[in-house]
């Protein structure tokens, strides 16, 4: 048993082992090079958060207690996985293309023979999943393996007659387990089965997955635009984000058009930069809304757009605003406090660069 503390910085043997035992168990995906970096703290922290210990990110003795107990039960498994590579054959093998080809990495015949096809299966498997790409199996792939095919075969025996998957909670469970397991954050899963705690329950069932017959409306990725910026615009994760548009990366280009969970609410107003060959129709089209909303919205007395012009768009929630009329002596200021809003709120509402007013406008408040 190791007693060494490890943290950022150190280097070495044991950080090589501590590296092996967090890719045994899940932790860790990067290479086991025996530096502890960020990536590795990332593993330890996680580690220290699944098991209740301190989340510290350095590695003390009751760390590698549970290191060693918990790797030592992961590798009894390795007598029935064993190393695989070209030339094998038998039910191993078979069980190998039998996750593999559900996976949809495999796509030759379930022969039990370990042949080039299935080793090129492996390999793109393997790189996918950030593990060395050997095209031969060891107990880190078998483990990945054997959890995304549970995962699969959860989502598709855990469907409850609304249409979404769900997981019972079993004896040892965390919601960050869980939330793991289902490549969900802990705030996803708590937001999607509206759980105000931590606190779980043997036999409960949680949803682990959005209703797939979730409406959903759409943005347009505009100059500047960062996935943390319109997350926090439509008040979601940049991980719910990513995964509703099968985002690998945080790369967006303009124009690339993101869909957005209708249920969510917007922290500001939403906007729209027009580009060549935009026309009112087609905007609106786009946004789910009508030309005359947008107009109104804009305050626009004709059809005519010019490529930059900046658009608000009506939405769900900044539609639900009341108006006001002008009147002899008002101002900006007056009407903003008699409202109970700020005159930005307005101009931005109203489209209006200065704070000049006219008698008779009707402003949105």
């Amino acid at each position: 048993m190791l007693n060494e503390d490890l943290k950022l910085g150190s280097t070495g043997n044991n950080v090589k082992i501590l590296q092996e035992k967090l890719k045994i168990l899940g932790f860790y995906n990067a290479v086991v090079n025996g530096s502890f970096g960020l990536a590795t703290k990332i593993g330890v922290k996680a580690f220290q958060r699944e098991y209740n210990l301190e989340e510290t990110g350095i590695v003390n003795n009751a760390m590698w207690q549970l290191l060693f107990r918990f790797t030592e039960v992961a590798t009894v498994s390795t007598r029935a996985n064993p190393t695989l590579g070209i030339g094998s054959t038998g039910e191993a093998v078979r069980e190998l293309q039998t996750k593999l080809k559900a996976l949809l990495y495999y796509t030759g015949p379930i022969n039990s023979t370990f042949d080039l096809e299935t080793e090129n299966a492996l390999k793109r498997f393997q790189y996918n999943n950030d593990l060395t790409t050997t095209g031969t199996t060891n107990t880190q792939t078998w483990n990945v393996l054997n959890s995304l095919y549970g995962n699969l075969n959860s989502c598709v025996t855990g469907e409850s007659s609304s249409g979404v998957s769900t997981y019972t909670v079993q004896p040892g469970d965390t919601l960050y387990g869980i939330a793991r397991k289902f490549n969900l954050t802990v705030e996803e899963l708590k937001r999607i089965n509206n759980l105000t705690s931590n606190i779980l329950t043997i036999g409960q069932v949680l949803k682990v997955a959005e209703d797939m017959n979730m409406p959903t409306r759409t943005y347009t990725v505009q100059p500047g635009d960062t996935l943390y910026g319109i997350a926090r615009k439509f008040n979601i994760t940049v991980e719910e984000l990513k995964r509703i548009n099968n985002l690998t990366s945080n790369i967006l280009t303009i124009g690339q058009i993101l869909q957005i969970p209708a249920s969510s609410t917007d922290t500001g107003i939403l906007t729209y930069t027009v580009v060549p060959g935009d026309t009112l129709y087609g905007i609106a089209r786009k946004f789910n809304t009508t030309v005359d909303q947008i107009k109104q919205f804009n305050n626009l007395t004709s059809n005519i757009l010019t490529i930059g012009q900046v658009l608000q768009i009506p939405t769900s929630s900044n539609m639900e605003t009341r108006t006001y009329t002008v009147q002899p002596g008002d101002t900006l200021y007056g009407i903003a406090k008699s409202f109970n809003t700020t005159v930005d709120r307005i101009k931005q509402l109203n489209n209006l660069t200065s704070n000049t007013l006219s008698i008779g406008q009707v402003l949105r408040v």
